[in-house]
């Protein structure tokens, strides 16, 4: 039985999607406590429940404590099969971080898993369906996941409403298949694959910053002004820019509007809210993705912490730079050393280029 602290590092989430992710993985049985305990509103949340219930359909595994609001669960994995469904989080529970917890499970099954999402794909506290598209998508398919997804329509904060489409195919030589570099994590256990590594310590020579600025239920003109609020910003930057807009009328069924950017395993975003101008959430996500870009990280923070448990998974040694250690990477890597036997070294950098500052060296062995 692995036991976790719920409130060690961020406290959040977070945990319990690694957690339960990785047990399933693994086949231990795992029991979280103390669950979002330091948050406004601490235990379950619905998107949690829904990530653990998808997981469930996967392992067959079983769960205690799985309610709303509860500060405990112990979750025991059973046989991982793939499978095919829809999984409807309600109003705007976010369809990113339940794909946190069922991506590397689904990778590790038996057959391929075909699945439609709806909630929020445009929600404060998690990453937007762009990012994850363009951005941690990229990642792992430089790592041997052949993971698809297809944003049907989006959906923000209250109403949700968004509609995600993902197919997630089993990692390469499961079951025995492996290649005569591969990796047999759990000799005594069916599970079989073989993530490759990926080292991430030179930036891509991408030039220009792509983007997405969208809206719904809205006029027009504010995915617009949000678009041109950060393309001015970019080029006076120095950066080359190429942002869309995506509008989309209506609004009975979610209203709400946000900007993307990204530029290799970089990005940065922002999201509208009541009273907030356009101009604003368009110069907040040229900001965020300019902060990266200008450090001499190879990939963003957000992307960092998502990596770790992949790193763990995959054979041989992965690296990547960062300019910031989270709180979420430190979590992320304290549940992923629970379950695995690995060692992820931290180093920090100097200047390497006159004012990108230090980075860190994130890498495991």
């Amino acid at each position: 039985m692995i036991q976790i602290d719920g409130t060690y590092g961020e406290g959040g989430g977070q945990i319990i999607r690694t957690a339960i992710a990785l047990a399933t993985i693994t086949e231990k049985e795992v029991e979280i406590k103390n669950i979002r305990a330091n948050r406004p509103n601490p235990g379950l949340a619905a998107q949690h429940l829904h990530a653990v219930k998808a997981v469930e359909k996967l392992s067959g595994g079983k769960t205690e404590g799985l309610r709303l609001r509860s500060s405990w669960l112990k979750f025991s994995p059973g046989a991982l099969k793939g499978f095919e469904g829809e999984i409807d989080i309600g109003t705007a529970g976010s369809i990113t971080l339940l794909l946190q917890c069922l991506i590397p499970v689904a990778l590790f099954a038996d057959n391929e898993t075909k699945v439609r999402i709806k909630g929020g794909t445009d929600v404060k506290w998690s990453p937007p369906m762009d990012f994850y598209i363009e951005v941690f998508l990229k990642a792992i398919h430089e790592m041997g996941c052949d993971v698809h997804m297809a944003m049907k329509r989006r959906g923000y904060y209250p109403k949700g409403g968004g509609l995600v489409e993902a197919r997630i195919a089993i990692a390469p030589s499961h079951c025995g298949a492996l290649p005569h570099h591969g990796l047999c994590l759990y000799p005594a256990s069916p599970v079989r694959a073989y993530l490759k590594e990926i080292v991430l310590l030179k930036n891509e020579r991408e030039s220009i910053i792509k983007g997405v600025s969208h809206s719904c239920g809205l006029p027009a003109h504010v995915a617009e002004r949000q678009a041109k609020a950060a393309e001015r910003m970019l080029i006076a930057a120095g950066y080359d820019a190429e942002i869309k807009t995506e509008i989309e009328n209506g609004g009975e069924r979610t209203t709400g509007c946000g900007i993307t950017l990204w530029r290799g395993y970089k990005s940065g975003s922002a999201l509208g809210e009541r009273g907030k101008r356009a101009e604003l959430v368009g110069e907040e996500a040229a900001r965020n993705i300019i902060e990266e870009l200008e450090s001499a990280s190879t990939v963003d923070v957000h992307l960092a912490d998502q990596l770790i448990p992949y790193f763990a998974l995959a054979d041989g040694k992965s690296e990547l730079k960062v300019r910031e250690v989270t709180k979420h990477l430190e979590t992320n890597v304290y549940v992923t050393k629970k379950f695995l036997d690995v060692e992820f070294g931290v180093e920090k950098e100097g200047e390497e280029k006159e004012g990108e500052g230090e980075v860190f060296v994130i890498r495991k062995d």
